[in-house]
C-alpha cells in the first residue's frame, strides 16, 4: 500500500514537473541548463528543457500506466535524476535564480534532495506486488 502510494506521489510529481517544463516555467528552467549541455547535445537550452519535460511526462505516466515494467521505469527515472544533477550543481554553483530556488541556501539544499530522488525512484518502482511479507 505504501509503495503504492509512493508510486503515485512520484508519477505526479514527475508530470506536475514535466508539465511545467514545458508551460509555466519553462524560461526558468533554462537557468539550470549549463552552457556545456548545449555544446554535447548539439541544441539549446530552450530544447534540453521542453525535452526534459516531455520525458518526466511519459516516466511519470509510464510508471502507473505500465505496471509489468515499473522496475525498468523506476530505473529509468533513477537515471532520469542523476542525469540532470549536472543541471543542479551549475546552478548552485553559478547562483542562478529560479522559481523556489532563489537563494544560495535553497540551490544548494536541492544538491541533496536529488539522491533522495533517486532512492524513492527505485524503491516505488520495486516490486511487483504490495502484499506485506513478500519481497518486492
Amino acid at each position: 500500500m505504501l509503495r503504492t502510494v509512493a508510486r503515485f506521489a512520484l508519477a505526479a510529481l514527475l508530470i506536475a514537473a514535466g508539465t511545467a517544463h514545458l508551460t509555466v516555467l519553462r524560461r526558468g528552467y533554462r537557468i539550470a541548463v549549463p552552457d556545456w549541455a548545449t555544446r554535447v547535445l548539439r541544441t539549446d537550452k530552450d530544447m534540453i528543457v521542453v525535452a526534459s519535460g516531455a520525458v518526466e511526462i511519459v516516466l511519470g505516466a509510464g510508471l502507473v500506466a505500465l505496471p509489468k515494467e515499473r522496475r525498468r521505469i523506476g530505473a529509468a527515472i533513477a537515471a532520469f535524476f542523476v542525469a540532470v544533477l549536472p543541471g543542479n550543481v551549475h546552478q548552485w554553483r553559478t547562483g542562478a535564480s529560479a522559481p523556489g530556488l532563489d537563494t544560495d541556501r535553497r540551490r544548494f539544499g536541492r544538491l541533496f534532495l536529488q539522491p533522495v530522488l533517486v532512492a524513492w525512484a527505485l524503491w516505488a518502482g520495486g516490486g511487483g506486488n504490495d502484499t506485506p511479507g513478500r519481497a518486492g
